[in-house]
């Protein structure tokens, strides 16, 4: 576990030395607030609510968005309550307000891929699936660009919300019901 951590601490700092410029953490602390709260999860999941041809996609991104909430930020960041970055090492400096709780897995990661695995496989139009996918991406990366999160924090988040996407979506298909 040493090796982990000592690897996760070094990658984060090669990051925080290596790729930051004000332009760039311009770029991810916009990208990393559309994460806040799920907002954008949030919109988007109300948005394919509203059509019949993506309901379904709908259904399965904000029942994902619910479940991860629960496994992730009332389980498992209880469970582990690791220290965030800038808490764990004087090294590490935030590029944005210091969030609460605790840095393992990140929800914020374990949200954007509960949503997009939920939307690739309950077939939400391409775009909308690509686009949540990259998203997904991006913000995870701000996380760890900005020094809230180490890398392994946001590996477990998105395995945490890809599993929840999945299972949401798999649910939901064997879920028969005729408004879809």
């Amino acid at each position: 576990m040493r090796t982990i951590f000592a690897a996760d601490t070094w990658l984060l700092l090669w990051i925080q030395e290596n790729m930051r410029t004000p332009w760039l953490t311009s770029v991810l602390t916009r990208i990393t607030h559309l994460g806040d709260a799920g907002v954008v999860w949030i919109l988007l999941s109300a948005a394919l609510l509203i059509f019949v041809k993506t309901r379904r996609s709908g259904i399965c991104a904000s029942v994902s968005l619910a479940a991860v909430y629960v496994v992730n930020d009332l389980v498992l960041k209880n469970i582990f309550e690791r220290l965030r970055p800038f808490e764990a090492s004087d090294a590490v400096t935030a590029l944005i307000a210091h969030p609460g709780g605790a840095s393992f897995p990140s929800g914020h990661t374990a949200s954007a891929f509960a949503v997009a695995a939920a939307l690739v496989l309950s077939h939400a139009p391409r775009y909308v699936s690509v686009s949540a996918s990259v998203l997904a991406l991006l913000i995870a990366f701000s996380r760890v660009y900005l020094g809230v999160h180490y890398p392994t924090d946001v590996i477990a988040g998105a395995a945490v919300g890809i599993a929840v996407g999945a299972i949401t979506a798999w649910a939901v298909k064997k879920v028969k019901h005729e408004s879809f």
